[in-house]
């Protein structure tokens, strides 16, 4: 809608040639993810601990950090492909994955035989981090082209 109240379209070439694409939603997620996950690092942590001794705090620790730069560069990768085309972002979203699961079966691999991992807190840790902030995330991502990324406060809704 433009400042009168009509509704305005505009084509997607348009956008792409002009550079009015507006802030990419990617990265407000992706660093909103990390926003909410910090408050529950440190019950993951104590959780590991308690199962495994500081082994498992160590290995728990490093399966969240290699999560949240996991999810971060998904969304540099999403947000930096769409500005490209947008065949671009099926490539992008398609690579983009088999790249970053070897990145981190390479930073597991990496670690393996270290005396301070414990495999089943890593494991666990990366698996459940992965999906409980995915899922998580739900709740505050829009599904709606009017707000790209995540879900206005009701407060900004009055606001409009």
């Amino acid at each position: 809608m433009d400042p009168r109240g009509r509704v305005v379209t505009v084509d997607a070439a348009v956008l792409r040639d002009t550079g009015e694409h507006g802030p990419a939603p990617e990265p407000m997620v992706a660093k909103d993810m990390v926003r909410r996950s910090l408050p529950f690092i440190p019950l993951v942590l104590l959780l590991a601990g308690g199962l495994w001794g500081t082994d498992g705090v160590a290995s728990a620790a490093y399966a969240t950090a290699i999560v949240l730069v996991n999810l971060l560069l998904a969304a540099f990768i999403l947000s930096a492909a769409a500005r490209i085309s947008y065949a671009f972002v099926m490539g992008a979203a398609l690579f983009g994955f088999l790249l970053r699961l070897g990145l981190v079966s390479a930073a597991v691999l990496a670690v393996k035989d270290a005396g301070w991992v414990e495999p089943v807190a890593l494991g666990l840790t990366l698996i459940v981090t992965h999906l409980a902030l995915l899922l998580w995330e739900l709740r505050y991502v829009s599904i709606s082209l009017a707000y790209p990324g995540l879900k206005p406060s009701p407060k900004e809704t009055n606001a409009r």
